[in-house]
């Protein structure tokens, strides 16, 4: 299914704004809607199929991390995954009441936990990695290899400018 620009404002009215409002660059912030509103579907596409296995984008997201590393404290888990760490307490309290994360008191410092995931996490990787691999694989089958490299580096030129969004 092709990208419905017709959701989005209609060029002549962007072209207004940018009149009225010294800065603007129409193009600009033609591509910028374009960008969220192709960002917004793929992660609600992605948040469907994640509820298919029971899991959250920021709870896979963390099982993934487990996956990849023997064991992390959860302040370092927070930094890994991009999130806060009142929101990783939060997603290892759902983890561990599911079986999915088992915790451990730290062996030098009883104050800090380490957390690793449970055999039951790492089953429930191996339940969702085929279909979410073949899934993505098919969300980027339409660009060729080199397309896909072509996007990476113009997204993170786009990161780079986040800050001139984000910070006063």
């Amino acid at each position: 299914m092709a990208l419905e620009l017709k959701q989005l404002p209609e060029h002549a009215a962007l072209q207004k704004d940018a009149e009225r409002y010294p800065g603007s660059d129409v193009s600009a912030v033609e591509t910028c809607l374009v960008l969220l509103r192709v960002s917004g579907d793929v992660e609600a596409a992605y948040g469907t199929h994640f509820a298919r296995h029971g899991l959250s984008q920021a709870r896979f997201i963390v099982l993934m991390t487990l996956q990849r590393e023997d064991e992390l404290r959860p302040a370092e888990l927070a930094e890994r995954t991009g999130v806060t760490r009142a929101t990783i307490t939060g997603l290892l309290d759902g983890l561990e009441k599911e079986g999915l994360v088992l915790r451990r008191a730290h062996a030098e410092d009883g104050r800090m936990s380490l957390v690793r995931l449970s055999a039951k996490g790492r089953q429930r990787l191996e339940g969702v990695l085929p279909d979410h691999y073949r899934r993505t694989t098919a969300l980027m089958a339409g660009l060729s290899t080199e397309e896909r490299q072509h996007l990476t580096r113009l997204l993170a030129k786009v990161a780079a400018g986040i800050p001139h969004v984000r910070d006063p």
